[in-house]
């Protein structure tokens, strides 16, 4: 399990949640957070063996969750995730897009990237999450409504390379899902995380590449994945019902924004 616990308490009791890209990391982390929180959970991810152990480990600590094996970036399978949703729990009231390449991703140019692998780069990491709202929100307007989280990065407002590109088009998924599931009471907001402490992050960004990013943030540490949870939480609430196509940064300091 992961240190998950918000200090705000959320009750999600009968509200049913997807997760994407939750068999480790910040996925994991929200996962297990709206479990304890109340909600049945759908462990969704490209690797359905660690899938299934999170919900394991879920429902071992009395949860309630199954795990799914999704490739977001393929329409059926985004659907057949849906359906999972709706036959195991009953409906979908919220979806947290998560899933991305990131840990073990390439580290090249926009202009030499091999361009096969730019593009499913972007159908996971960008274009992923238009295709789980895409397969998702018809069972959430049949429930009167719910709630979407897009993880976003700080990343989109700095050079990144093709990984700041997809995040920068993240935000602007969310922005525009705003407008066209408002009218059926469907709520779309992103988080912006900065250096997140996680395997995928050290695998990633080297030490001496990660130092002067701490020492740049106005709070000098790696954040974890327990300083997220509270902010996906309290999105996904009824306490955020008015906020809706906003990008919120939880990134010790790290961008400043108007």
């Amino acid at each position: 399990m992961t240190d998950t616990a918000p200090t705000t308490t959320f009750d999600f009791a009968g509200k049913v949640a997807i997760v994407t890209g939750s068999a480790g990391g910040i996925g994991q982390a929200y996962a297990e957070a709206l479990a304890a929180a109340g909600a049945a959970v759908v462990v969704a991810d490209i690797d359905a063996d660690k899938a299934a152990a999170v919900a394991e480990g879920i429902r071992s600590s009395g949860g309630s969750a199954i795990g799914v094996a999704v490739d977001v970036a393929d329409p059926a399978s985004a659907e057949a995730m849906a359906a999972s949703a709706v036959d195991g729990f009953g409906g979908i009231d919220y979806l947290v897009n998560n899933a991305a390449i990131f840990g073990g991703m390439k580290l090249d140019l926009l202009l030499t990237v091999d361009w096969e692998y730019l593009n499913r780069f972007l159908s996971v990491n960008m274009l992923g999450a238009l295709n789980c709202v895409r397969a998702c929100y018809p069972a959430m307007k049949a429930r009167g409504g719910g709630a979407i989280v897009n993880q976003s990065s700080t990343a989109a407002y700095l050079y990144a390379g093709f990984y700041g590109l997809a995040k920068a088009g993240v935000n602007s998924i969310t922005q525009q899902l705003a407008h066209e599931l408002g009218g059926n009471n469907i709520r779309t907001n992103a988080i912006a995380p900065g250096p997140i402490d996680t395997e995928a992050s050290r695998t990633v960004v080297p030490d001496a590449f990660m130092q002067p990013i701490l020492a740049g943030l106005a709070l000098k540490r790696m954040g974890q994945t327990s300083d997220l949870v509270g902010m996906c939480l309290f999105l996904l609430s009824d306490e955020a019902s008015w906020i809706t196509g906003h990008v919120f940064n939880v990134d010790g300091g790290q961008i400043v924004r108007p």
